[in-house]
């Protein structure tokens, strides 16, 4: 379970301040690059941007590990044109089911400095039309993805409740698997930027409620074979209860998160850039369950609001899962 020290409890912090140093300094560059670039670009076609921001559990709040494995599913079989579902003739893409199964590592050296790595791999079926003959051809694919290399920088305050994520995405996953498209690939073949903030509070001192903010930026600035995926801005908002206990070691916390996506457009020739870039925002209720050392999480998350340019397939949820070990 997700507990802030006793530090953050009493803080004396406004919301101006929470605001001012995780939305106003990262958001306006994130949003600028993003929006106002000519040539934008991304992380990943599928929308699984969204995991890259999660509960505060994953937040450090002292020195040491924390090792997981997460895994979410997605299985985008609806046509979506705009704000609204579309006919399945509309788009020649079918069905994209994908596994995503990730290591990862959480590790803080000391008050201010840590490290985050993250090992993807994953599974995909996609079902397509085949542009020369027309019927209808599936391929199944699984291979590592594009591992995740991140710094992370908590020494703005003595409780660590604020934190910056900086780091690199490495083209390591496959992008060149015959039968898929380049925005379908399990890898992007791009090396991206990543930069991110959050903060985490509570309401108050005695209080069993506990919030967080966080937001990520993933910026490629390096590609090949005239293919660049849209940039990508994932945040959330969240809401803990930590009132739940069952024994002496047991304790459950029930989690809401809001998550906003805003990824733009793909180009260059190998790109279908009339049916790529979006807005979503997605509600994902969850659970969180800690005992001594081992915690896990289940999420859901069903989309609110979508905005896709062109014709997209979206998922009518997504689930997902970690089992983590603090150390």
């Amino acid at each position: 379970m997700f507990r802030l020290p006793a530090a953050v409890s009493t803080a004396n912090r406004s919301i101006a301040e929470i605001i001012c140093r995780v939305v106003f300094c990262v958001l306006p560059i994130a949003f600028g690059v993003v929006v106002l670039c000519p040539e934008p670009a991304s992380a990943c076609a599928c929308g699984c941007g969204v995991f890259d921001v999660g509960t505060a559990s994953m937040f450090p709040t002292g020195t040491g590990g924390f090792a997981y494995l997460e895994y979410e599913f997605l299985n985008q079989d609806r046509n979506w044109n705009g704000t609204s579902r579309a006919p399945a003739a509309d788009n020649d893409d079918k069905d994209i089911k994908t596994h995503f199964l990730t290591a990862g590592l959480n590790y803080t050296f000391n008050h201010s400095w840590g490290i985050q790595v993250q090992l993807p791999y994953w599974e995909r079926y996609f079902k397509t039309t085949d542009s020369d003959t027309g019927t209808i051809v599936s391929f199944d694919h699984g291979s590592i993805g594009d591992v995740r290399l991140m710094g992370v920088y908590t020494g703005f305050s003595g409780d660590m409740s604020t934190g910056v994520r900086f780091g690199l995405k490495l083209p390591t996953g496959d992008h060149t698997y015959p039968g898929f498209d380049r925005d379908t690939e399990i890898g992007t073949g791009s090396t991206d930027a990543l930069l991110g903030a959050y903060h985490m509070g509570r309401f108050a001192s005695d209080s069993d409620f506990s919030w967080f903010i966080q937001v990520m930026w993933d910026q490629p600035f390096a590609d090949e074979d005239h293919y660049r995926p849209g940039a990508e801005i994932n945040g959330t908002l969240g809401l803990y209860y930590e009132g739940w206990t069952i024994g002496d070691k047991l304790k459950i916390s029930p989690v809401l998160q809001v998550l906003g996506s805003h990824r733009a457009q793909d180009s260059g020739a190998n790109s279908n850039r009339p049916n790529s870039g979006y807005d979503r925002v997605l509600i994902s209720p969850g659970l969180e369950f800690n005992a001594g050392s081992y915690k896990v999480n289940v999420d859901v998350g069903i989309p609110a609001y979508q905005n896709m340019i062109g014709n997209q397939l979206t998922a009518p949820e997504f689930i997902k899962l970690v089992v983590g070990y603090n150390f």
